[in-house]
């Protein structure tokens, strides 16, 4: 059974930084990554680790945004650096394994100004 379980998530003020965490369980991939959905909009790519072992990053958080990804834990982190309230949003961590997108059950990301 494939289980995306992220965490970090919470509460931080405008110019901060978190560190969110997806330990995949079930299922061996390099095609991982984050994406994001905030109230109203659609969810969008955030940060995508390719299986070429590329990195993809939205316009919206280059430079303040780092997907790394721990091989032996199986884990897919993403730092957020100078955090904007317009970050705020439910980031889900994805999974790209034998023609399926998994995904994780959020983590709720809430910047205040």
């Amino acid at each position: 059974q494939v289980q995306l379980v992220e965490s970090g998530g919470g509460l931080v003020q405008a110019g901060g930084s978190l560190r969110l965490s997806c330990a995949a369980s079930g299922i061996m991939t390099n095609a991982m990554g984050w994406y994001r959905q905030a109230p109203g909009k659609q969810r969008e790519l955030v940060a995508f680790l390719t299986t070429g072992g590329n990195t993809n990053y939205a316009d919206s958080v280059k430079g303040r945004a780092t997907i790394s990804r721990d091989n032996a834990e199986n884990t897919v982190y993403l730092q957020m650096n100078s955090l904007k309230p317009e970050d705020t949003a439910v980031y889900y961590c994805a999974a790209n394994y034998n023609r399926r997108t998994y995904w994780g059950q959020g983590t709720q990301v809430t910047v205040t100004s």
